[in-house]
């Protein structure tokens, strides 16, 4: 029996077996091929997807932008043929009913269900997209297919700032819940305490890749989903064919002059983030940012991660808001009133300014930032100083804070080895790469776990739709 082999059971890895499973269901081939996912923890899949989005799972955005990722053509180019795989099978269309829903326990083929293509190129997403009822919206086709495959799973959710979509439930376990249930439906079957060591290509005149795992064991397989993270793809041999990137983590916090921050430790303050480097700005991002005794993070320094490097330094503004004019205009303003109101003799300590605006010890620090004595008088020409810091607290970045607060990592399979039509490596026909095991990132709000569903749902199905084109040729042996 032919094998499809997905290592990994993170986000991508269960999208890529339940997709693997409903398209050999729809193509009445479930008989004709094992899907075994390889799962490198002892216990259960899918444990990385507790811990996103302060273990809400922030599963994906309602605004999903390819010009937020790295590689953005190359990811385009996938939640494109993602979106038009239905269209591709020639059934018409993609919201008719019968082929649309997820396949129940121990169906062997869905109702309605086109008998097997000829040639690899035809496709479908029927199997796990719903009808489109009245009053129901998707949104466009970079997100439809993901949210219908979580909508035929059951998932109810909803979404907040920015697009950010999460579980009604507000709990990661949720989205977990229903994946597993699929993931049971679909067929696949799972070995625990499975970490790749070495994939190595079929032997000429074979069709097998073989796998070695660290425990020693081998397993052989016609199609490969390579769904590992960030971590355990540093320590997978590749085939020379397949060029990689040096894997590093970003998408995290960033360490920075600390003579500053750890004076603010566990501070959270509202404000704008400003990347400069050599004097050019790089990124800017709002948001909350907490201060840390290393340095700084939070959402907006998270993302502005992706394109830190150490000498790079960080502005932040503590009112965006203003500009710098208006920021002068506000404090010289304060001072008078204040000074009016509290002031002994018409003057006003620069700490008593501040009093109301911001935390005391922001204060105390921003005042030391501006060469200020926070308990002194505060003159026009201190003020005019401090409003300057207000609008540039600058910090010289060190690098990456806390590598283990990272949520994605950078690097791994280079694109240009893929095709995104499919995942497919033309150079090794039956290697697929998903998620994170490409050199593929964007910034925080669910775009990272929608890239993850979106590569899985389309390398399962193209996959699966593989070994059942190459079933009507000539079996290969070892």
């Amino acid at each position: 029996m032919k094998k499809i082999a997905i290592i990994g059971g993170g986000a991508a890895g269960l999208a890529a077996a339940i997709a693997a499973g409903n398209e050999l269901a729809r193509l009445g081939a479930a008989g004709e091929c094992e899907i075994v996912l390889f799962e490198a923890d002892p216990e259960r899949v899918g444990r990385s997807i507790l811990a996103t989005g302060n273990g809400r799972c922030n599963f994906s955005n309602a605004h999903i932008d390819p010009a937020c990722y790295r590689n953005a053509a190359f990811v385009e180019a996938a939640l494109r043929s993602l979106a038009s795989l239905s269209k591709a099978s020639g059934r018409g269309s993609a919201q008719s009913a019968g082929a649309l829903e997820v396949p129940c326990r121990g169906s062997a083929q869905l109702a309605g269900a086109p008998k097997a293509p000829s040639q690899a190129s035809t496709q479908s997403l029927g199997a796990y997209e719903i009808p489109v009822r009245e009053g129901v919206h998707f949104a466009s086709a970079y997100e439809a297919p993901v949210q219908r495959f979580f909508s035929s799973l059951g998932l109810i959710w909803r979404e907040e700032g920015e697009g950010r979509m999460y579980p009604a439930a507000n709990k990661a376990s949720s989205v977990l819940d229903v994946l597993r249930a699929a993931l049971d439906v679909s067929g696949a079957r799972v070995e625990f305490g499975k970490t790749l060591r070495a994939i190595e290509a079929p032997a000429r005149g074979k069709s097998r890749f073989h796998l070695r795992f660290s425990d020693g064991s081998i397993a052989h397989a016609e199609k490969v989903v390579l769904a590992v993270g960030g971590r355990g793809m540093s320590a997978v041999e590749m085939p020379s064919a397949i060029p990689c990137e040096p894997m590093r983590p970003v998408l995290g916090p960033l360490a920075t002059d600390s003579r500053i921050t750890r004076q603010l430790n566990n501070i959270r303050v509202k404000c704008a983030v400003s990347l400069e480097r050599s004097g050019s700005l790089v990124a800017r991002e709002e948001g909350e940012l907490l201060f840390r005794d290393y340095g700084v993070s939070g959402v907006c320094v998270f993302n502005l991660s992706r394109a830190a490097r150490e000498g790079d330094v960080l502005s932040i503004d503590f009112l965006p808001q203003m500009s710098d004019s208006d920021r002068d205009a506000w404090l010289l303003a304060r001072r008078k009133h204040l000074s009016t109101r509290f002031g002994e003799n018409g003057q006003i300590a620069a700490e008593d300014v501040l009093r109301g605006a911001m935390l005391p010890q922001v204060a105390q620090v921003l005042c030391k930032c501006a060469s200020i004595d926070p308990a002194r008088p505060l003159s026009k020409k201190d003020a005019l100083a401090l409003s300057r810091v207000i609008g540039g607290l600058r910090l010289a970045v060190r690098g990456i804070g806390d590598a283990k607060q990272c949520q994605v990592s950078r690097g791994g399979l280079l694109v240009a080895a893929f095709d995104p039509q499919t995942m497919e490596a033309p150079v090794l026909p039956g290697l697929f790469a998903v998620g994170e095991a490409l050199d593929v990132d964007a910034p925080c709000g669910g775009y990272n776990l929608h890239w993850a569903w979106a590569s899985g749902l389309l390398a399962g199905a193209s996959a699966a739709c593989g070994v059942v084109v190459s079933a009507d040729g000539e079996g290969e042996g070892e």
